[in-house]
């Protein structure tokens, strides 16, 4: 979990009862979606958004009104650690070594997915609060600490509630990964079985009742997972992260007619001779998200970093994503078109899942690659369900559901409770909306104190939407702006 201690989320919530324009199926008024502008936020208050379907585009956050929307959007989330890439992703990561080593522009198609398949949803709506907040940065800057505690306070003195005066506190493990637990944990891919070798005849290539050699960077590969995975087993038994990480220390172990990972892609050293050179970089960039760094996290902490892919020195693509206590969170990519033939859309993501892969190692509680939302109801935007295994985020109880179970409901209807349990609940739902924080004339106070202190009409059916979308744990973490 990241680190506290910074600044508060600070944000302004605009409901959401006006439709506007769809950029999937082009209704002109259906796309329906609560908003909020972020002027700050945590990596933390973030993380548990979009496990509550909450999407940012830059500094606007924005949650779409599930069952009224015309397009509905399914959060999807791809279990990194046990990604298995399709034959297409490996046609996509060949092509780009293929061009890499020899110089191969053959500009082949690949229909399996879309090359726009890892820029940001949301690029092409039209969002109604797009343009920055005329809110002044002064009325965003709370008063010192006591004199909060003092405003709160006040409600305990009044004796009208129960409710203790003073919020500050949270408990830091308050938030975990939602999970089904109905969810099976992710079995390892079946393999064929190995064929029987006839005795070796002399003169016939290598002994075969021998042992393959090995190279020795996979053994020093495997003894690191493999110490990894000792110190792990100590605190994670019984989890489902304890599987996945068995499972990818299973998969690191080189096996006859084993298919290649994508690390064997991705990280693959080039020939000297090699025509052309991709490099990396990765730094902090602007955005609501506050950079952080935490004991147990990243070396490269947690917030919003920009990728970019330089070919031969010169900037070919850019993607954004956001660090994030549990996952990396793919935002969007833009690329220069004169190189879309090597599919920079699919290669970006697989790079994303890989580098997943790597942060896990040194943040364990970071296991998950967010891919956006999951339109089911537009066959074009289905191709993020083939990043497997993935899960999709049930709009009513915000618990995850492997996509498998849940395409035949998608498949009857575009908009489903994707939980069938019925008596599974949002337990993360608003309990006590007078434990909601506010500020108000810079003044951070719970809402029970700035509902006696208000003047004008009642603000309480807006501020108790705010606060069941949310949930109650970041209703009472984040300030919510009241002017």
């Amino acid at each position: 979990m990241a680190a506290g201690g910074g600044s508060p989320s600070i944000v302004e919530f605009f409901g959401g009862e006006d439709g506007y324009r769809c950029g999937y199926c082009r209704s002109d008024t259906g796309n329906l979606s609560h908003g909020m502008w972020a002027h700050s936020m945590t990596v933390q208050d973030y993380q548990d958004l979009i496990d509550r379907g909450w999407r940012r585009s830059g500094k606007y956050v924005y949650k779409p009104i599930m069952n009224q929307t015309c397009c509905p959007q399914y959060t999807i989330r791809c279990r990194a650690l046990c990604f298995q890439a399709s034959k297409s992703h490996k046609k996509v990561l060949k092509k780009m070594l293929k061009f890499l080593s020899k110089g191969d522009v053959s500009k082949v198609a690949s229909e399996e997915e879309p090359m726009d398949s890892h820029i940001e949803d949301v690029g092409t709506c039209d969002f109604p609060y797009k343009s920055e907040s005329q809110v002044s940065q002064s009325e965003l800057t709370p008063l010192a600490v006591d004199q909060a505690e003092r405003v709160e306070n006040e409600d305990k003195e009044s004796g009208e509630t129960k409710e203790e005066g003073n919020v500050q506190k949270v408990e830091a493990d308050s938030v975990q990964i939602c999970t089904d637990k109905d969810t099976p944990v992710p079995a390892e891919p079946s393999h064929s079985a190995k064929a029987a070798h006839a005795p070796p005849k002399p003169g016939k290539g290598a002994d075969l009742s021998k042992p393959l050699c090995r190279k020795a960077k996979d053994i020093r590969k495997e003894r690191k997972l493999q110490k990894l995975l000792q110190n792990q087993m100590g605190t994670a038994e019984g989890s489902q992260l304890q599987g996945d990480q068995a499972f990818l220390l299973q998969n690191s172990k080189p096996k006859t007619n084993q298919p290649k990972n994508i690390e064997d892609f991705v990280f693959v050293p080039l020939p000297d001779d090699a025509r052309h050179k991709l490099e990396f970089t990765r730094f902090l960039c602007d955005s609501p998200l506050e950079a952080e760094h935490g004991p147990n996290g990243p070396e490269c902490g947690y917030g919003s970093f920009h990728q970019q892919y330089w070919l031969d020195g010169k900037i070919i693509a850019v993607g954004v994503i956001d660090i994030l206590p549990y996952c990396v969170s793919s935002v969007y990519l833009y690329y220069d078109p004169d190189f879309s033939f090597l599919s920079l859309g699919v290669y970006s993501a697989l790079r994303e899942i890989a580098f997943t892969r790597q942060l896990y190692v040194q943040a364990p509680d970071l296991c998950f690659y967010y891919m956006g939302f999951y339109i089911h109801s537009c066959p074009k935007m289905r191709y993020k369900g083939q990043y497997r295994p993935s899960d999709l985020l049930c709009p009513e109880t915000y618990m995850w559901r492997p996509i498998e179970q849940c395409l035949p409901l998608l498949e009857h209807s575009k908009y489903s409770r994707l939980i069938q349990d019925g008596k599974a609940v949002d337990e993360g739902g608003l309990k006590e909306l007078g434990r909601v924080r506010v500020l108000h004339k810079r003044t951070v106070m719970p809402y029970s104190v700035y509902k006696k202190r208000r003047k004008g009409p009642s603000d309480e059916a807006s501020v108790q939407q705010y606060a069941s979308l949310v949930g109650q744990s970041c209703s009472e973490r984040m300030l919510l702006f009241r002017s």
